[in-house]
């Protein structure tokens, strides 16, 4: 039987955070370093992306912000790196020009200007003999926002109480794991997962194909993985660069631009975990992806695993918390309204077949 994981966040409580060792910080996704991109001097930031959207998110915009991690010391370590996997990967090629890191941003990706819906740290890098050519490098180990630690925390710790040996196997590319996002943002999930656990393929559904330009021209996500409606990569042509940064994850990312009914009602794939965090342009979470009545509800449970398979969903909660106070109320666990409990209950018996 599979198991399904409860998340929810109330957006104003996203800057609160576990206590903190400020002499020693070695996650550079650590909310110490959240005031580099939330609610900081709007001087400081720069809109890089701004399209609108046709698919109920309103404007969809990346702005870019000043970082402090890592320290300038290391970019030369980095660019050893490149140069390496340059050298490995194009070994016929000619490798006189170095590769040079122009810096590190924190990338923010916003609907309608206000709602932020995910962060991400970009690594910029030329090479010498090509100036004007930047690449941009999604770091996929800096997870920045809390709740999404919390979903990938919750998610492998449920599955691997069910079965352990998949998650210790797949971490070394010794077995698959079939994994589902739904709802793609910036991609953090996704590629923190697929660069983790060398067995991970993972498979992404986002609706809006502005959401997905907006991932691989200003964030850095790995334009490798895009498919096209009929399962084939819309770029099979790699160029040196994209090999260079991605060879061995991007291979196992593919990201579909689909309804998510659509794509669980016409698919046939059996996944062992599936993160849903699809929420659009007003900040609501679609009826029909949590309804037990919906199709979609109704078929998800199919395409889990029967033994260990694993959903965890992000949900606001529906209780209003008053969290702006010199004191304010300290929580064991993020409380829900009767609405979202009553809803998780239904769903998860329609989807286990209670």
């Amino acid at each position: 039987m599979f198991k399904l994981v409860r998340f929810k966040q109330k957006s104003s409580l996203r800057r609160f955070s576990t206590a903190i060792n400020r002499r020693h910080i070695e996650d550079e996704g650590d909310w110490f370093y959240s005031s580099e991109w939330w609610g900081g001097d709007p001087s400081n930031s720069q809109t890089v992306f701004r399209e609108t959207s046709h698919s109920g998110n309103g404007v969809v915009s990346v702005l870019a912000h000043p970082c402090s991690k890592p320290d300038r010391f290391y970019w030369a370590r980095t660019e050893k790196w490149l140069q390496q996997r340059y050298a490995e990967i194009c070994p016929g090629l000619k490798h006189d020009g170095k590769f040079r890191v122009s810096g590190y941003e924190w990338r923010t990706l916003h609907f309608n200007d206000y709602t932020r819906e995910s962060t991400v740290k970009i690594l910029a890098a030329y090479r010498e003999e090509e100036p004007g050519t930047l690449c941009f490098m999604q770091q996929a180990h800096c997870l920045a926002v809390p709740y999404v630690k919390s979903m990938v925390s919750a998610g492998l710790a449920t599955i691997s109480s069910s079965n352990y040996d998949l998650v210790k196997n797949a971490v070394d590319g010794k077995q698959t794991m079939n994994i589902l996002c739904i709802g793609h943002g910036g991609g953090s999930i996704p590629l923190f997962l697929a660069s983790k656990i060398r067995g991970a393929v993972v498979h992404i559904v986002e609706i809006d194909p502005i959401v997905i330009s907006a991932s691989i021209q200003a964030m850095g996500f790995p334009a490798f993985s895009v498919m096209t409606p009929s399962s084939k990569r819309a770029c099979p042509k790699l160029s040196p660069i994209d090999e260079v940064l991605w060879k061995g994850t991007h291979e196992r990312l593919f990201l579909f631009n689909s309804d998510a009914e659509k794509f669980i009602l016409e698919s046939t794939n059996v996944y062992d975990l599936i993160f849903i965090d699809a929420y659009d342009g007003e900040d609501i979470f679609p009826h029909k992806l949590w309804e037990p009545c919906s199709p979609f509800v109704q078929a998800l449970g199919n395409r889990l695993h029967p033994d260990h398979g694993a959903v965890v969903v992000n949900l606001h909660a529906d209780v209003d918390l008053v969290v702006d106070t010199p004191n304010p109320p300290v929580f064991s666990f993020l409380p829900m309204g009767k609405h979202v409990s009553q809803d998780l209950e239904s769903s998860t018996a329609t989807i286990i077949n209670i």
